[in-house]
């Protein structure tokens, strides 16, 4: 497919850093747009800019999520043009804060009207932010109606494994990365057995809950390969009962159809017995003696911890 019907956005300060940093690594001619008031944002010379008002500063749309969403819908003549073709948005924000909570979900509502499949990552305030946490609370229920993913990321799961590694959770946040990475892989490479946006769309369209995990580790170990992906830094979740799942399992010229279908199993244990899973299959010369998963649950329980939408 064109890489211009992929569109990594970017709403907030920290969900501009985050897209500008997973545009860079995807490694594909896919479009970059980000989203802020704050003209700190606007560093990348490859993106697409929204500015969210006249006045750009600081203090942004300043905690007023009202605000927020009144400028991302002043802004829809620019973002109708920008989303005209695009089949997937893959939307990073931070939520606490009036741009990500205020922006973030009309811009999402904007790219579905336009015929857009929208997975959003957004990144929950730290617990100890309380101001934040109940802005977040009053907001997330809008992003999640908008989108057909919406993945929750808890920064205090993100900064505690960025200081086991010695990185910076707001510079290095290598899930978010692998992930966008891994998912343009997924649309945009032909594999042994080939995925493509129709296969998306069959299942994000399941009712229920939704998430996506990404996984890597040993083409032997396929349990333990489950157990990296389940502990990316998102809101706790269970996949027991899914009713389906779009699963990528790439790795080296050394992969086996036995590997494939190791590593499967392992992912698709706890589903519903009659769960669609829709398998995609490729071979990567840079994954020597490595598999790395991505895996799209939907068709999950609607309970405390699982994004909703």
């Amino acid at each position: 497919m064109d890489g211009a019907q992929i569109l990594i956005a970017g709403v907030g300060g920290l969900g501009c850093s985050w897209a500008s940093r997973a545009h860079s690594r995807a490694g594909f001619e896919v479009d970059l747009v980000l989203i802020d008031a704050d003209e700190s944002s606007f560093s990348s010379s490859k993106s697409h800019i929204i500015r969210l008002g006249n006045d750009t500063g600081d203090s942004g749309c300043a905690a007023l999520t009202p605000l927020g969403e009144q400028r991302m819908r002043q802004a829809s003549d620019v973002s109708r043009q920008l989303l005209e073709d695009v089949e997937l948005v893959i939307l990073l924000t931070g939520l606490g804060g009036g741009t990500g909570t205020g922006a973030s979900p009309e811009f999402a509502r904007q790219a579905r009207l336009s015929g857009a499949i929208v997975i959003s990552i957004a990144a929950m305030p730290f617990e100890a932010q309380e101001t934040r946490s109940k802005i977040c609370r009053e907001g997330l229920p809008k992003l999640e109606a908008n989108s057909d993913v919406c993945v929750r990321l808890e920064l205090d799961r993100l900064a505690w494994q960025a200081r086991e590694r010695g990185t910076d959770w707001r510079l290095g946040a290598s899930w978010v990365e692998e992930f966008v990475d891994g998912l343009v892989r997924t649309l945009m490479r032909l594999g042994l057995i080939n995925l493509d946006m129709m296969d998306l769309k069959t299942i994000v369209g399941h009712p229920g809950g939704s998430t996506l995990v990404v996984g890597q580790g040993s083409p032997e170990d396929a349990q333990t390969l489950l157990d990296d992906a389940l502990s990316a830094p998102l809101a706790d979740l269970s996949f027991d009962g899914a009713k389906a799942c779009l699963l990528q399992i790439e790795g080296g010229p050394g992969m086996t159809v036995g590997q494939v279908g190791s590593v499967a199993d392992a992912f698709t244990s706890r589903f519903d017995e009659d769960a669609q899973v829709i398998l995609g299959a490729r071979v990567s010369d840079d994954l020597q003696g490595i598999i790395r998963v991505v895996a799209v649950v939907s068709g999950l329980e609607e309970i405390t911890g699982i994004s909703l939408v």
